[in-house]
């Protein structure tokens, strides 16, 4: 009797998925919960596993098709598939050539304690990330708190240390790959040094006296899993540099060629037809393309700015701020402040106090929506976006009402560092009830920023320009500033929104009220 293989039960959000890839075709043995399919929806990738030992008879559903909740995507037969078949024996092949590459992998020195490289552990919010990098290669020597790999989120990226002194023996996660909490990356063996040298010239040795066959291509010999990869990746084998004793290639050789692209075969051209050659525009010069794989953090921001827009009544107000009283006073004391509280004395610092006093004036911009409730918040918490080379993070300053000029100031330029040094933490850039991002440190004089969920309102800053105004009058020069708050008009009226953004430029421009309360 079969036994289907169904699709997982989607969440209510999530209608449909296509099928990503079949690790097993028609015919193949397949052993209970192993994985057999996964599905991608619009939020996650699902793996489906199988419901009982035997052989997969019948694919239902094909690479890229569209599936439902539970529907039927294949069956498993009753048995396992015969050992004798070519398909077992090629299963088998590739069980030892494994096998065997595991050999390789350890350290020559042999002896060592080893050890599992976990990912750390994920919060809740966080299901999985991506191997980001490997700084230390199978076989190199490292030293105990030593960064082996660092593995990227779509909040932080979080680095990987060596447990103790020893080798790097076996690398089970590669760079690019999805691993989730604690998942195995690779094995550490303690106290085994010697580097790469040894491990180079001895693992191989091993390798070949264990029965594998190596074979000769032109002048290169291939160990038995290079062979099976070459085959896979369509490589040049003569482009590829062997590492093995007498320069034979190993499954990292080729593995480090992949991720290259110095290997690659070069695509065979298309005879051109005498209509295409004479359709086809003339075209001087090289035109590269280059496709990279979207970051984790840039699909979550990709993701969060469309919810943002797909789901809030977004609107924005304008309003302009004369700079020169806080200029004024910056320049009479940035000199005493920056000696006397080791930090610049920068713009932010009062732009964060006043929107702090605006927030406690109009409550509705400091709320949050959550389903159908309205939460107040009785504190302010300000997000303030920071530019990192790998996307926008916005790190939270707690308890902004409390703080002092210094200390906002010394927070942004902690925030700051650490973000383009990834050292940020997960709690770090949650919550928060407002935030606040400066395009005006890039050169914009206007832009709409958007609202991020669940808060109600963000102010957007701008660059501060000289421009003719009329004062008491008379026109004259003033350093101003537009400003630009984004709000959820389901939960903040246009009246309030104005208001709030009117008492933000009024402290401003009269800086004194920050320290008088009025």
């Amino acid at each position: 009797m079969a036994t289907e293989i169904k699709a997982p039960t989607f969440p209510e959000s999530v209608a449909e998925g296509s099928v990503a890839a079949w690790h097993k075709k028609a015919g193949d043995s397949v052993e209970r919960d192993e994985l057999i399919v996964e599905i991608e929806t619009d939020k996650v990738v699902l793996e489906v596993l199988a419901p009982e030992a035997g052989t997969l008879t019948e694919v239902l559903a094909e690479e890229g098709d569209t599936v439902e909740s539970e529907q039927v995507l294949g069956r498993i037969g009753e048995g396992k598939a015969k050992k004798s078949d070519a398909k077992a024996e090629k299963k088998d092949d590739a069980k030892a050539e494994k096998q065997d590459d595991a050999k390789v992998d350890k350290p020559a020195s042999g002896g060592g304690k080893q050890h599992e490289v976990k990912a750390p552990t994920f919060p809740e919010s966080i299901q999985e990330g991506t191997v980001a990098s490997w700084n230390k290669q199978v076989g190199e020597a490292v030293t105990r708190d030593e960064v082996l790999a660092e593995i990227e989120t779509d909040k932080v990226v979080l680095e990987v240390v060596a447990p103790t002194d020893g080798t790097l023996s076996e690398i089970r996660a590669e760079a690019g790959s999805q691993v989730e909490s604690e998942a195995v990356l690779a094995i550490f063996t303690e106290g085994a040094g010697g580097g790469a040298d040894t491990s180079a010239d001895e693992a191989p040795a091993a390798s070949a006296d264990d029965g594998a066959s190596d074979e000769k291509v032109g002048d290169k010999i291939l160990a038995p899993a290079a062979r099976k990869l070459v085959a896979e990746h369509d490589l040049d084998v003569s482009a590829i540099q062997g590492t093995g004793k007498g320069g034979r290639i190993l499954k990292e050789d080729v593995l480090k060629a992949v991720k290259e692209g110095s290997a690659k075969k070069p695509a065979k051209p298309a005879a051109p037809s005498a209509k295409a050659a004479a359709a086809a525009p003339a075209v001087e010069g090289e035109r590269p393309e280059k496709r990279v794989p979207m970051s984790r953090l840039r699909q979550t921001i990709a993701k969060r700015l469309v919810q943002a827009q797909q789901t809030a009544a977004m609107l924005t107000t304008y309003n302009e701020v004369d700079m020169s009283a806080v200029m004024a006073l910056r320049g009479q004391y940035k000199d005493a402040f920056a000696k006397t509280h080791d930090v610049k004395l920068g713009f932010m610092g009062f732009f964060v106090k006043a929107a702090s006093e605006a927030l406690k004036r109009f409550p509705d911009v400091n709320a949050s929506i959550d389903g159908t409730d309205i939460v107040y918040h009785g504190y302010q918490d300000i997000g303030v976006a920071v530019s990192t080379d790998r996307g926008l993070v916005v790190p939270v300053l707690r308890d902004t009402d409390s703080m002092k000029i210094a200390d906002v100031e010394k927070g942004i330029v902690d925030f700051g560092k650490r973000a383009r040094d990834g050292k940020l933490g997960i709690d770090e850039m949650q919550g928060g009830t407002f935030t606040i991002t400066n395009g005006g440190t890039f050169g914009s004089l206007m832009s709409t920023p958007i609202i991020n969920p669940p808060q109600t309102a963000i102010l957007g800053m701008h660059k501060i320009q000289d421009r003719p105004m009329a004062v008491n009058g008379k026109v004259e020069i003033r350093p101003m500033m537009y400003l630009a708050v984004s709000y959820d008009h389901r939960m903040i009226d246009g009246k309030d929104a104005v208001r709030f953004l009117v008492t933000i430029k009024e402290l401003l421009e009269d800086p004194s009220r920050l320290l008088l309360d009025i």
